[in-house]
């Protein structure tokens, strides 16, 4: 038995095949599709392997029912929850952290609606909106959500407003179109006729991300994007090389004298290794100084008593040998401990006669 399925009509319009679908269809589609409680994460800097995700995500974002799972595109995987509670769990926060083997993975949350493209994000968001100050006797869910339509299409009431724990404020969570104007206050009017009264309620937003009408993004909005003024992109750090430079240290004191001459052949060159620290240079005229390296000591071998050779310091400059002034063996000779009895030992002084 086969099954009718209707087709839409084809319409040419200016030459090209047109569909028309009504607003009540598309709506019918979103609930077919598993789409009424769909929310799309972005993942900035890199991703796990969609097969992870699909396990991670349940566990990492304290989800209670099972979600769906999918690649959207990249960078975006769409989750398809089941129950609100686990989509308002994903839309209350901004971001959220998966880890994969202690790696970090930044996933920002966003509603999924009809208009989704994957180079802007949605110009809607959720967020807690609060009134002080407001009478008790107005805590009851329509009044509040009455209130808060000024502001947003509302979502839910935090459990203490529920519980009525705290009558000092009232706080309803509010989505929130970017793109439009939120006010501050909402007037609240009582009475009929002329004995009408008003009071002016304060709205307080506790958080409400920034909306960039130039980028399509979310977190600055047109003041503040890098695009339009490129004066408030920060200067990017300049990377280093990562190794540690090599330092000469001088075997002999002198003054600094003409620069290291270059060569043509490269062989002849001194090359500095930034990696080991430690200059090269043939044996003839130069001398070889390694860098203390704490994870192996044996690298790190005495250096000479005397001065064989010239050193270079760290400008790069050559520092020549010093002269010996004077009788170096007296110089350094090493003075010899006199005895108790006040005289010299026998190496110093005159030997003395063995007793016979």
């Amino acid at each position: 038995m086969s099954i009718s399925i209707p087709i839409k009509p084809i319409v040419y319009l200016h030459g090209e095949p047109t569909i028309r679908f009504e607003k009540k269809e598309v709506e019918v589609m979103i609930h077919h599709q598993d789409l009424t409680l769909a929310v799309v994460g972005k993942f900035s800097h890199g991703w796990p392997d969609i097969a992870y995700l699909r396990t991670a995500i349940p566990k990492q974002c304290g989800l209670k029912a099972e979600v769906r799972i999918g690649l959207l595109c990249d960078r975006h995987v769409l989750i398809r929850c089941t129950i609100g509670e686990d989509f308002d769990t994903l839309m209350s926060r901004q971001t959220f952290e998966i880890k994969e083997k202690n790696k970090p993975y930044l996933m920002r949350t966003f509603k999924w609606d009809v208009t989704f493209n994957p180079s802007e994000e949605s110009r809607f968001a959720y967020g807690w909106i609060s009134f002080p100050g407001l009478s008790p006797h107005y805590y009851g869910e329509s009044t509040l959500f009455s209130m808060a339509a000024a502001v947003g299409t509302p979502i839910a009431i935090d459990a203490a407003t529920l519980n009525k724990t705290r009558p000092s404020c009232a706080r309803v969570k509010v989505e929130f179109n970017l793109l439009k104007n939120h006010p501050q206050h909402v007037v609240i009017q009582v009475g009929e006729g002329d004995g009408i009264t008003s009071e002016l309620q304060k709205i307080r937003y506790d958080f409400k991300p920034k909306y960039c009408t130039n980028c399509k993004l979310q977190g600055h909005d047109v003041d503040g994007c890098w695009n339009l003024k490129p004066t408030l992109r920060p200067e990017k750090a300049k990377e280093s090389d990562g190794g540690k430079v090599a330092t000469a240290v001088a075997i002999g004191k002198g003054k600094a004298s003409n620069p290291i001459p270059s060569s043509s052949n490269p062989s002849q060159q001194a090359p500095i290794s930034t990696t080991n620290a430690v200059i090269h240079a043939p044996s003839n005229n130069w001398i070889t100084i390694n860098r203390k390296n704490k994870k192996n000591k044996n690298q790190n071998p005495k250096p000479p008593s005397k001065p064989t050779g010239t050193a270079i310091s760290a400008t790069g400059t050559v520092i020549p040998k010093p002269r010996a002034i004077g009788n170096i063996a007296q110089r350094f000779r090493p003075k010899m401990a006199i005895p108790a009895t006040g005289r010299p030992p026998p190496e110093v002084g005159h030997q003395h006669p063995t007793p016979a």
